[in-house]
């Protein structure tokens, strides 16, 4: 089968790999129909971050399922699936909290391999998320908007959930990546009444804007704190939704966060240390990590896309085949695609 690789920092390519198949009673094999590359996949592709060459990559898909292990009752071969890259056992501690993105049980390495055609899903009785139907069934836009239910829509909505957005709040969201652009979703979803985008670039406001953002912020640092609290009249943000990860990002957000306010955090963190003494004088919370997809899907964003109230899948702004995989990855690397999403399958 048809799989991407990671070679060195730059270069990512196809190769012909062995089929999966099932290692444990809990897996199922899965026909990918559509994945993409994600935001964090570029940390590797960059080299920010290490990563042993000849390992296969990705871990956003939707497909069909092939097989399944003795133990998996609740999907079928032949079922139409949302594949969250979190894996969740569904009985473990965190996971009967609603934390499926801290699942005790998760396999180390079971997330590689979504950019290809088949891919082995460990946990999959009760991680993966049944779509009604067959893809068939569904427009191109619909497909898109499932492909970010594996990871960035769910993540934006964990960046409001965690940061307590309620109806009528102020919410401020840091980032205008595909995260923080599901986040503008997340927090109008959860009824934030103003929605304060912080982004530089034109096409993604312009997406932000239709997504429910009501002001843009361009400016960074100090200038974009002023900008906050002058469009809150001093008050600060009831939410801010930090997207980012980096240490200017989760000072600004602190800083731009009203008396009382909760910081929800899912940039993934760029420096081990912070001060944390702006969150004592503020009375402001901090809280966030690695969204739980598999909850969130089954409890609002499978149903919301569904209902045509939220369509995330508009974050995709180009389209590759598999072959083109070392495109899609230069597409985002250099910011002519906000997402890029990858053909598997018709």
């Amino acid at each position: 089968m048809k799989v991407a690789v990671f070679k060195q920092p730059g270069q990512v390519v196809i190769e012909d790999r062995d089929m999966p198949v099932i290692e444990k009673s809990t897996d199922a094999i899965i026909k990918i129909v559509r994945a993409s590359v994600c935001g964090s996949d570029l940390w590797w592709f960059r080299g920010l971050e290490q990563r042993p060459a000849n390992t296969t990559v990705g871990h956003e898909a939707i497909g069909i399922v092939e097989s399944v292990g003795s133990d998996v009752h609740q999907v079928a071969p032949g079922d139409f699936v949302i594949a969250p890259f979190t894996h969740g056992c569904g009985h473990c501690a965190a996971c009967r909290a609603g934390f499926d993105g801290n699942c005790m049980n998760r396999e180390p390495g079971a997330n590689p391999g979504y950019q290809g055609e088949y891919l082995r899903f460990t946990n999959a009785n009760w991680a993966l998320v049944k779509i009604p139907g067959q893809p068939a069934d569904y427009s191109e836009e619909m497909l898109q908007s499932f492909v970010t239910l594996a990871d960035v829509m769910a993540t934006g909505y964990h960046a409001a959930a965690s940061a307590e957005v309620k109806l009528g709040d102020t919410a401020v969201v840091m980032g205008d990546g595909a995260v923080g652009l599901c986040g503008v979703i997340a927090a109008k979803l959860r009824g934030a009444t103003r929605i304060i985008a912080m982004s530089r670039h034109e096409d993604r406001q312009k997406l932000a804007r239709e997504f429910g953002a009501t002001d843009i912020v361009a400016s960074r640092g100090d200038d974009a704190v002023a900008e906050v609290m002058a469009l809150t009249d001093g008050a600060g943000a009831d939410a801010v939704l930090e997207c980012v990860g980096t240490e200017l990002s989760v000072q600004t957000a602190v800083r731009v966060a009203g008396a009382g306010a909760v910081v929800g955090r899912v940039g993934i963190p760029q420096k081990a240390k912070m001060n944390t003494n702006d969150l004592f004088w503020k009375n402001v919370g901090l809280r966030g990590g690695i969204a739980n997809v598999t909850t969130y899907d089954r409890e609002v964003l499978l149903q919301a896309v569904l209902d045509h109230k939220i369509e995330p899948g508009k974050v995709f702004t180009k389209r590759f085949d598999l072959d083109q995989i070392q495109e899609a990855y230069e597409a985002m690397d250099q910011r002519t695609a906000i997402k890029s999403l990858l053909v598997v399958a018709k």
